[in-house]
C-alpha cells in the first residue's frame, strides 16, 4: 500500500508519501506546499491544485489520506483549511484515487496511541515509526505523515476484519 497523507492548509499544505513493504514502512517523500498570503485566493487554491496534481503524477499513490477539517475558535482559519482541503480532495479524485479522512483524534490515536498527544510526541513517534533520526520539519510535513501512517494502519485492520 502506497499512500499520500496531506495535511491541509492555504498557506502550508503538508504532503508525505508513505509505503508499507515486506521490508516495512517506508519514507518516500515529504514536503510542504507554500502558497503566499497576500496573493488572491483563486490563485493560492489553483497553485495548491496544480501542486497536489503533480505531486500525485510524480509518484502515483494508490490512495490519499487526508486530516478532517477541524473547526477551531478561529473561524477564519477553519475556511481556508477547508478550501484547502476541497482542493486535495479534488485533486484525489481528478486521478482516480480514493480519498479517507481521520480526525485528528484518530490520527494521534494511531500514530502515538493516545487521542489526545501533543504534537511533540506525534512528531517524534512518526520519525521513530519510519527510523527517521529526527522529526521531519516543519510540522506540516510530520502531520502529513502522521496521517499517512494512520490510513496504512487503519486500512491493515479493515483487511484482517474483512478477512
Amino acid at each position: 500500500m502506497f499512500v499520500l497523507g496531506i495535511d491541509p492548509g492555504l498557506t502550508r499544505t503538508g504532503y508525505g508519501l508513505v509505503e508499507k513493504t515486506s521490508r516495512g514502512t517506508l519514507l518516500r517523500a515529504v514536503g510542504v506546499i507554500r502558497t503566499e498570503p497576500g496573493d488572491p485566493i483563486e490563485q493560492r487554491l489553483l497553485e495548491l491544485h496544480s501542486d497536489l496534481t503533480e505531486i500525485i503524477a510524480e509518484h502515483n499513490p494508490e490512495a490519499m489520506a487526508i486530516e478532517q477539517v477541524f473547526t477551531n475558535k478561529n473561524l477564519m482559519t477553519s475556511i481556508a483549511v477547508g478550501r484547502a482541503s476541497g482542493v486535495a480532495i479534488l485533486a484525489a479524485a481528478s486521478a482516480g484515487l480514493p480519498v479517507h479522512e481521520y480526525t485528528p483524534t484518530q490520527v494521534k490515536s494511531a500514530v502515538a496511541g493516545f487521542g489526545k498527544a501533543d504534537k511533540g510526541q506525534v512528531q517524534r513517534m512518526v520519525a521513530q515509526r519510519l527510523g527517521l533520526a529526527e522529526s521531519p520539519k516543519p510540522a506540516d510535513a510530520a502531520d502529513a505523515l502522521a496521517v499517512a501512517l494512520c490510513h496504512l494502519q487503519a486500512f491493515q485492520l479493515m483487511a484482517r476484519i474483512s478477512r
